[in-house]
């Protein structure tokens, strides 16, 4: 069972029958890209999710741009893909595992653990000798029935309360400038969560667009979080998707534990009356 990640040679090997694919491609700016690359070439056999449409909830401009799905609607979606207790399910991207991290995560969040990504994306599976097809995938519809959550999140109240109980750290996964206050694009309000480190989601990667050894990352991750425990920090970004790519870092890195804060920036500085660091 793959459970942080996995290679293109490894997914190659999966018995396809016991083996669900997810596409997760996405593109911030255009939200209807990634069904249109995965109608023009998808590994073989996998389903699509859309980031906006199965992977987050309905925006309320208080919960922050990608708030958490309906447990369940996700989970009768899964179902529809076929995913069963002993499926092993194996989620793809071509943006360093950007957007195939929410979805570990939130099969994770309902209970299963047989979910990795592919390390390297569709790059890495095309390098290995995998072809890409239009095909539909083969549909072999079930019932996905969630489970006890193996992951944890918080919400904005128990992050508010930390700025004085100071009961985990905050690590923010936005790069440098947006954490300063530099630059803020995506949300109206720049800057970050007083108290919170600073974990650029990027520098989890390779040159080659991989994750570093598990070892590497480690050792860089103990040294951000001081002597804390995995379960004393609590991962952010701008929406709590590339958050994501943090937690599947640290618990490929044998560090698992840590939890996610959903809201994220875009959910904190919503409301002017939270305070703003630069």
């Amino acid at each position: 069972m793959y459970t942080t990640l996995i290679s293109a040679e490894q997914l190659a090997a999966l018995p396809p029958a016991q083996t669900v694919i997810l596409d997760c491609r996405f593109k911030l700016t255009d939200p209807g890209w990634g069904q249109q690359v995965y109608d023009a070439g998808h590994l073989p056999g996998a389903h699509y999710l859309n980031l906006d449409y199965h992977l987050s909830g309905t925006k309320t401009g208080q919960n922050g741009r990608h708030p958490l799905p309906d447990g369940q609607r996700l989970a009768v979606v899964l179902g529809a893909f076929g995913i069963t207790p002993s499926t092993q399910v194996v989620a793809y991207d071509d943006a360093g595992g950007l957007y195939a991290s929410r979805a570990w995560w939130l099969l994770k969040w309902l209970g299963h653990d047989a979910i990795a990504v592919l390390d390297g994306g569709v790059a890495a599976w095309q390098a290995n000798g995998g072809q890409l097809t239009a095909d539909a995938p083969a549909s072999h519809p079930t019932r996905f029935a969630p489970r006890s959550a193996i992951c944890d999140s918080v919400d904005v109240d128990a992050v508010l309360a930390n700025l004085s109980q100071n009961d985990f750290l905050v690590v923010d996964a936005r790069s440098q400038e947006r954490f300063r206050g530099e630059g803020e694009t995506m949300d109206p309000v720049g800057g970050h969560i007083p108290g919170a480190a600073n974990r650029f989601f990027q520098d989890n990667l390779s040159g080659d667009g991989r994750f570093k050894p598990a070892e590497q990352l480690r050792q860089e991750w103990l040294a951000l979080l001081g002597g804390r425990e995995p379960a004393d920090v609590v991962h952010q970004c701008g929406s709590g998707v590339s958050a994501c790519v943090n937690l599947l870092a640290m618990a490929h890195a044998g560090l698992a534990g840590s939890r996610l804060y959903p809201g994220s920036w875009s959910e904190w500085c919503s409301d002017p009356a939270r305070p703003v660091a630069r």
